[in-house]
């Protein structure tokens, strides 16, 4: 029998969407089950429980009944961001009673604005992932380092365009919280056209980076998104804020420089300026950025990992 797991409660970046389905080419039996799809990725669930988004005894209503549906039909539950599909208190002596296996995979904000005495819980669960060695000094306990992993088959490389003015696509999941007004300002102060990508279906917004020349992603966090995944994918060079213990520890497990500039809120018009006033040097880091997805974020790659973390539970 193939095994049999479920991914759940939410797919934020689309993370857990490209997991189940990379898992499905392996022959595993996977689903993706959230409490709601989220509004730029309307289409990746497997069954979406419309929960109610607020009202405790509501939302119980609906995820009681599908978490006993989901019970017979599953050997492992994969947890992200640190949410469960019913309390943890009752969720894990539920699992352990019926030897289910489980598995939290933390996506960042989940652990990074919490204490960490509040993130004991994690313990509940067989097994624990983080997204990056940078996460690591968020959490009271150990973890392994699951990069998020992206479907490259979807990515064709985009040859860089030398023009007159060049394109620097920003896309901020939240404006506040990426820096987007530093961004903006910075910016301003160069002879480039800036373009902030939020608010848009997935799919749109992939159509609006390929017309980048330069990406900037985050000015304000300790490591980059998928969206500096996704570009660096389209063979676009990218900047973002990055720290730098865990530029190096990424760089000594995956045998491969880290092809991004780190720039902050404070200096980032003078990290970008060597990028507007090089062709050259845009090309070269676009095509590196495109070589380090392909060694340390290709789904596939990333698919063994997981499996390897299922045998070992």
């Amino acid at each position: 029998m193939a095994l049999r797991v479920t991914h759940c409660p939410v797919n934020l970046a689309g993370v857990g969407w490209t997991n189940v389905n990379a898992l499905r080419r392996r022959g595993v039996d996977a689903r993706l089950v959230v409490f709601n799809t989220q509004p730029f990725r309307p289409t990746q669930a497997d069954w979406d429980l419309k929960r109610p988004r607020s009202g405790f005894l509501r939302q119980q209503a609906v995820t009681w009944p599908a978490f006993a549906r989901l019970l017979p039909q599953t050997d492992i539950f994969h947890f992200y961001f640190g949410l469960t599909l019913i309390p943890k208190k009752l969720q894990f002596p539920i699992l352990r009673a019926t030897r289910r296996k489980s598995l939290f995979h933390f996506l960042g904000a989940d652990i990074r604005d919490h204490p960490k005495e509040r993130l004991t819980y994690g313990l509940k669960a067989d097994a624990r992932v983080v997204g990056s060695y940078a996460a690591l000094r968020f959490i009271p306990f150990e973890a392994e380092v699951l990069p998020p992993g992206i479907d490259l088959t979807r990515y064709d490389p985009v040859p860089p365009v030398e023009r007159e003015r060049v394109r620097i696509v920003h896309a901020p999941s939240h404006l506040e919280k990426k820096g987007t007004q530093w961004v903006i300002d910075a910016c301003k102060e160069l002879p480039v056209d800036l373009e902030v990508v939020h608010g848009v279906l997935n799919e749109q917004a992939l159509e609006r980076y390929k017309q980048a020349d330069i990406v900037v992603d985050q000015l304000l966090r300790d490591w980059h998104g998928v969206f500096s995944i996704e570009a660096m994918a389209l063979g676009k060079p990218v900047v973002t804020s990055l720290d730098e213990d865990a530029v190096r520890q990424t760089e000594e497990a995956y045998g491969v420089k880290v092809p991004i500039v780190r720039a902050t809120k404070d200096d980032l018009g003078e990290k970008l300026r060597p990028l507007v006033e090089s062709f050259e040097e845009r090309k070269r880091l676009g095509e590196a950025g495109r070589a380090y997805v392909e060694r340390v974020h290709d789904i596939e790659r990333m698919t063994d990992h997981l499996l390897d973390i299922y045998a070992r539970l």
